[in-house]
């Protein structure tokens, strides 16, 4: 199975639209007695429908042309959800300037703004919570990816 799926990763990257997007996740699973394929693309400007069904037709044109899927299956392009964690370093530079709330290995969560997407890790602006008496301070977090467990952009409705 892992073959397959490097070789279905393979093939969605050289039917990405541009080098503006990129793969986040190819996923196999089974749904119904079928074989799931489940491919999440991302862009730096943001994915739309019409890139998502031209990559989902060409992945599944060479897939039937190869005869790389043996029995019947579903084929599924889309974008990440908001919900989603970040899962490589051009997601985290996507969305740089962005609120995070991000779980870490330790337990503990933080929230603050990406100010910036390092060599290994991120640096984020958190704010400190106010003591009696004293106003708000804001503070720089250097966190290493190793140190993150999940990732999640705050959506903000201002």
């Amino acid at each position: 199975m892992t073959d397959l799926k490097q070789a279905i990763e393979e093939i969605v990257e050289k039917h990405l639209p541009d080098e503006n997007h990129f793969i986040v996740e190819v996923k196999m699973s089974e749904k119904s007695g079928k074989t799931l394929l489940s491919i999440l693309m991302d862009a730096d400007e943001g994915v739309t429908i019409r890139a998502c069904a031209k990559l989902s037709r060409a992945v599944s044109e060479e897939l039937e042309a190869k005869e790389m899927m043996p029995e019947a299956y579903i084929l599924e392009v889309s974008s990440p959800g908001l919900d989603f964690p970040l899962s490589s370093r051009r997601q985290f530079e996507k969305n740089i300037n962005r609120e995070l709330k991000i779980s870490l290995t330790s337990g503990e969560e933080i929230q603050g703004k990406l100010l910036e997407v390092l060599e290994t890790g991120v640096k984020v602006l958190v704010n400190k919570k106010k003591e009696k008496g004293k106003k708000a301070t804001e503070e720089e977090v250097t966190l290493l990816f190793e140190e993150m467990k999940k990732s999640i952009v705050q959506v903000s409705f201002k």
